[in-house]
C-alpha cells in the first residue's frame, strides 16, 4: 500500500501545530504507566503528588533539563501550569510591575502579539520592531533592532508557530535581561541558555503533552520582584515548593521526564536532535523551492522555521483539495492556523524523519496530479 493510499488513516501521522507527536517509545511507556508504573504498582493517574516517587520524578526531570542545556546552579527549573499564556502575565508581573523603564518586546507573529496586552497591564512597554505591516513574513535584521541599554528586559518569541518564522541567533544586549518564549522549539536545538535570564516553554510541541510549562530562571531575575503577588503567580512560591505549590499535572510531568530520557539516551542530546530536525525541515523546504511555484513557502528563506513549515498552494480551492487528500492519506494536522489559513507541517522532535519522507512523497504525487 502506498503511503498516500486512502486505506492508511488508522495510522495517521501527526503534523499538528500542537499538541505534537510523541516518540513511539515514550507512548509505549505512558501506556504502561496508565495501567501501572513499575516502581509503584499503581496507575500514574492515581499516584499522589506528595509521594516520594513523584518527588524523585521532579528531581530527575530538573537534572535532565540542566544536563541537556548545560545550565549552571543559579538557574531554577520550574514545572508550572497555565501554558505560555500564563507566562505572558507572570513575566511582567514579576519584572515590570511598578517600573518606570519600559520593557522591550518584539512583535514577530501571532503569539508574540498575544503577549503585548498582558505586559501593558503591568508597566511601560516599547515595541522595538513589528512585522505586522508586512504580514509577518520575515524577521528583523540586527540593523533594525535599536535596543536600549536601560530596558527593564527584552522579550521575544524564538519560533512563531503560526507563520513559520524562527530566530537562528540570540537577540539583545548582554547587559539587559533576556526573556524568551521558546514554547515551540525548546529542546529541539542548542539554545545558549546561559545568555537568558528567563526561558519559558509549554510542553505540547516538543517535550510532552499539554498541561505543563517549563520555566527556567536565574536567581537574580527575582531580586526586585514585588512582594504582594498572589502565591500561584509568584515564581518564588514554586521555587520554595519544588513545583509542588498546588496539585501539579503528574501525568504530564512524567511524560516530559520520559521525553528527556529519550533525548539523552536514545537521541544523544539536543545537538543531535537539531541535526535530525534540520534534515526534516530541509527535505520539505527543498521540495517547496523545487516545485516551480506549485508550493509557495510563506516565510523569508533566512527566517524559515525548523519546526513549522508554512506554505500555500495556487488557490484556496487547491489548498482545500490538498488538505482533504492529505487527511485521507493519513496525514493529520496540516491545515494552517485559523489566523492565516494555508498549510502548515509541524515537524517537532517526536515526528520521525520517515514520517516527513512520507509526506514529501505525497506532496510530489499531488503536484504531479494537479500541477
Amino acid at each position: 500500500m502506498s503511503p498516500h493510499s486512502p486505506g492508511r488513516p488508522q495510522n495517521r501521522l501527526n503534523f499538528s501545530g500542537g499538541p505534537g507527536a510523541l516518540p513511539a517509545s515514550v507512548l509505549l511507556q505512558v501506556q504502561q504507566a496508565i495501567a501501572e508504573v513499575p516502581e509503584t504498582g499503581l496507575s500514574i493517574l492515581g499516584i499522589s503528588h506528595r509521594s516520594d516517587w513523584f518527588a524523585a520524578v521532579i528531581s530527575e526531570l530538573e537534572t535532565n533539563i540542566r544536563t541537556l542545556l548545560g545550565l549552571s546552579a543559579d538557574y531554577h527549573v520550574l514545572l508550572l501550569q497555565g501554558g505560555a499564556t500564563q507566562q505572558f502575565s507572570m513575566v511582567p508581573m514579576s519584572l515590570l510591575h511598578g517600573k518606570t523603564r519600559p520593557a522591550e518586546y518584539l512583535h514577530t507573529g501571532y503569539w508574540s502579539g498575544k503577549s503585548l496586552p498582558e505586559a501593558r497591564r503591568e508597566g511601560p512597554l516599547r515595541v522595538v520592531w513589528s512585522g505586522e505591516a508586512g504580514g509577518f513574513r520575515r524577521l528583523p535584521g540586527d540593523d533594525e533592532l535599536p535596543f536600549s541599554a536601560d530596558a527593564a528586559y527584552l522579550h521575544y518569541v524564538s519560533n512563531e508557530t503560526v507563520e513559520g518564522l524562527q530566530f537562528h541567533r540570540v537577540l539583545g544586549r548582554d547587559d539587559v535581561p533576556r526573556v524568551c518564549d521558546m514554547s515551540s522549539d525548546f529542546l529541539s536545538r542548542p539554545c545558549e541558555a546561559s545568555r537568558f535570564s528567563l526561558i519559558y516553554a509549554h510542553a505540547q510541541k516538543n517535550i510532552g503533552p499539554a498541561g505543563v510549562t517549563v520555566v527556567l530562571l536565574r536567581d537574580e531575575v527575582l531580586r526586585n520582584a514585588p512582594d504582594d503577588l498572589p502565591g500561584f503567580l509568584d515564581y518564588r512560591s514554586h521555587i520554595e515548593t519544588h513545583s509542588n505549590f498546588n496539585t501539579p499535572p503528574v501525568l504530564a510531568i512524567y511524560v516530559v521526564l520520559l521525553v528527556t530520557r529519550w533525548l539523552i539516551d536514545d537521541i544523544g542530546g539536543v545537538a543531535r536532535m537539531d541535526q535530525i530536525n534540520r534534515q526534516k525541515a530541509e527535505l520539505l523546504y527543498r521540495l517547496l523551492d523545487g516545485s516551480h511555484g506549485f508550493y509557495r513557502g510563506r516565510a523569508a528563506a533566512r527566517d524559515r522555521s525548523m519546526m513549522n513549515v508554512a506554505f500555500n498552494l495556487g488557490s484556496p480551492a487547491l489548498e482545500q483539495q490538498f488538505l482533504a487528500e492529505a487527511l485521507a492519506a493519513g496525514f493529520s494536522g496540516l491545515p494552517g492556523h485559523r489566523a492565516i489559513g494555508g498549510v502548515r507541517a509541524s515537524i517537532y522532535n517526536g515526528l520521525t524523519l520517515a514520517a516527513v519522507e512520507e509526506l514529501a512523497v505525497f506532496m510530489e504525487d499531488f503536484q504531479r496530479r494537479h500541477g
